[in-house]
């Protein structure tokens, strides 16, 4: 017996409205159900396969700044959707963490509206062995950022430093 995926996960929140739209308007989830006495919320990358990756719901009993999550990480389709993100994330001012290549994937780091750690990335078909974590400059055409992975799986450099 072996688990093959991870089905959902989800968020307890303090304002279910703002966190919604986040979800839907900036990252592009669906709404598949919702339980507005209750206060849940469920989202989906993709509805006709999957009812719910993702919910919300009112609650949040932690204080503001408490880890809770170390992050919430969505796969996407090509680096261009990858540079799409940087450019809106950039547009609609959502805290990046860090823009980075771990060797076999180049994602971004970054908080929703109540401070959870997502990232938005694209598997690359390699094996690195991890830690590997280095910055990116989303801001070059997708060629010269698949030129920089390249550059920094072979240069020398510093060992793995978590962002803080």
């Amino acid at each position: 017996m072996a688990i093959t995926e991870l089905g959902h996960t989800g968020f307890w929140v303090d304002d279910l409205e703002k966190m919604r739209d986040f979800y839907t308007r900036v990252l592009g989830l669906t709404v598949t159900d919702e339980d507005e006495e209750r206060g849940i919320v469920f989202l989906s990358a993709r509805p006709d396969e999957e009812h719910h990756e993702f919910v919300l719901q009112r609650g949040r009993t932690a204080p503001a700044g408490a880890k809770l999550t170390h992050q919430v990480s969505w796969r996407v389709d090509s680096l261009e959707t990858v540079i799409d993100f940087h450019h809106r994330f950039r547009a609609e001012g959502v805290e990046v963490q860090q823009e980075v290549t771990h060797g076999n994937a180049i994602g971004i780091y970054f908080f929703d509206p109540e401070g959870n750690r997502n990232e938005v990335y694209l598997r690359l078909e390699r094996e690195v062995r991890q830690p590997f974590r280095k910055t990116l400059n989303l801001d070059q055409a997708p060629a010269d950022v698949l030129a920089d992975v390249e550059r920094l799986l072979t240069e020398g450099g510093p060992a793995y430093q978590p962002v803080q």
